[in-house]
């Protein structure tokens, strides 16, 4: 499996894996988004100055209303975060030279 392969598994299984925790395995309810931001999150979380940022998150990611997030719903944040840190990333680079 190559690099990027092994990193869509681990995004896949550990959504499963907080998904699950109350037996559904499909769709994070808000405690197990809140307990998977808490774990796997925490440097963003520290981050945030809201109190109540797992419930924001939760309102903009539940694109049907039904309390709960599915894979597809919940990869917007990953995404995100992800374009967040990249910049972070290239901000932190050295100049090339031509």
């Amino acid at each position: 499996m190559s690099e990027l392969e092994k990193c869509m598994e681990s995004l896949i299984v550990l959504f499963h894996k907080y998904a699950d925790e109350d037996g559904d395995g499909k769709h994070l309810s808000k405690k197990e988004l809140k307990k998977l931001v808490e774990t796997e999150l925490p440097t963003f979380l520290k981050t945030q100055k809201n109190p109540k940022t797992v419930e924001c998150i939760m309102k903009d990611l539940d694109t049907n209303k039904d309390d709960k997030l599915s894979f597809e719903e919940f990869l917007p944040l990953v995404a995100g975060l992800s374009l967040a840190c990249d910049k972070c990333y290239m901000l932190q680079q050295k100049p090339r030279k031509k």
